[in-house]
């Protein structure tokens, strides 16, 4: 099979561009003709689609690529199989979907909110992200760990909670602060680390988080970070920390969840959305039930997504856009963590186990590669 992967490539630092390379690394560790290119249009594009005898393209992203990733490769008579998120919802596109031969979504949850934004999902996959459970991995490299909490702020005789996003409200921040300020009364030697990719958004957020961990009484105790890490670092600062804490409000899969797993970390996450599916609570790790859930009646709409012209959108009812993870239930798994070594040793090697055996990216690479030949009738 003779494949172009479209994604934003080269590689870039977040968890849409390491989708396609995992993909397209694994398409080819599965003896697979793979071609990486960036999705945007391109002499590069348009010479693979032209020239190159292309069975089928894949394309990651969200609906909202729906022109780059599928209607430009059916221009030259080149199937297209998206592996999409969905941002919330599906605003545009749903003929084009039902149209598809086969569609990769990154979770249960992302096809359910398919189904009910108007796409007909009979030739829907749910298929989750690929890891490189490789580089994620326990090092237990005892002078790194420290030199890197010391960098935190963090002591070794401290339970250091980590959470990282592009920005880390998003990732249930917030929440986790509220919970361990609970937690606080009957633990206290923690931190809480929130690592965050310096951006608009990240800034925005960040001082309604600082007030929040000052109003709470805990601004001594959370460390926020900006800063733009390797994969490699990545990996030495999770293995760094004792517990994974990402709660999140809107989360299609929960990537470096599930790089935490991989580094032998327990989880602790929200029983919803791709975290519901990728994290075995009470095994791998904890997922709090949903206190609330977000509804909007009306959403704007932009050119960029397929619209004539910036508006607003109204529903027929409601929509849920984002959930909030229940405060008590997170403090009781944070302290059940923090004061049990023996859980959170327990939690990591079975996140482990769960990790390689199930979401490692070349085993997703010959699964997308087999339902790819099976239901196109590729050789």
């Amino acid at each position: 099979m003779r494949c172009a992967v479209f994604y934003a490539y080269p590689t870039e630092p977040d968890g849409t561009s390491l989708q396609g390379d995992h993909l397209f690394k694994g398409l080819k560790l599965a003896g697979e003709k793979a071609f990486p290119c960036h999705y945007r249009e391109s002499i590069q594009k348009k010479f693979y689609l032209r020239h190159m005898n292309i069975d089928v393209s894949f394309g990651v992203g969200f609906w909202g690529n729906v022109e780059e990733v599928v209607r430009h490769p059916q221009k030259y008579g080149v199937p297209a199989v998206p592996w999409f998120n969905a941002d919330g919802w599906v605003a545009n596109y749903q003929e084009e979907f039902d149209k598809l031969e086969l569609m990769f979504t990154t979770s249960e949850w992302v096809k359910q909110t398919y189904k009910r934004d108007g796409v007909n999902v009979n030739k829907i996959v749910p298929m989750h992200i690929g890891i490189d459970t490789d580089l994620f991995m326990p090092t237990n490299n005892t002078n790194a760990n420290s030199a890197i909490r010391k960098m935190c702020n963090v002591n070794d005789d401290e339970q250091m909670i980590l959470t990282v996003g592009g920005d880390v409200t998003s990732k249930g921040a917030q929440e986790m602060m509220r919970a361990l300020a609970l937690a606080n009364k009957e633990f206290k030697n923690w931190k809480y680390v929130c690592k965050s990719w310096p951006s608009d958004c990240a800034s925005e957020w960040r001082e309604k988080e600082e007030k929040l961990a000052e109003d709470l009484g805990i601004r001594d105790k959370v460390v926020f970070m900006d800063d733009e890490f390797s994969q490699e670092f990545m990996a030495d600062l999770v293995n760094a920390c004792d517990i994974y804490a990402a709660p999140s409000r809107l989360e299609g899969y929960g990537m470096i969840q599930v790089e935490a797993m991989a580094c032998g970390k327990p989880v602790i996450s929200i029983n919803k959305m791709g975290p519901g599916e990728t994290i075995i609570h009470n095994k791998t790790g904890f997922l709090a039930k949903v206190a609330r859930e977000v509804k909007l009646e009306s959403e704007w709409v932009y050119p960029h997504m397929g619209f004539d012209e910036k508006k607003v959108v109204k529903f027929d009812s409601p929509k849920t856009f984002a959930y909030r993870a229940d405060v008590d239930e997170l403090k009781e798994y944070a302290l059940k963590l923090m004061q049990d070594k023996e859980l959170r040793e327990r939690m990591g090697q079975a996140g482990r186990k769960h990790s390689v055996d199930n979401l490692d990216y070349r085993h997703i690479g010959r699964k997308i590669r087999d339902i790819t030949k099976q239901r196109l009738k590729l050789d």
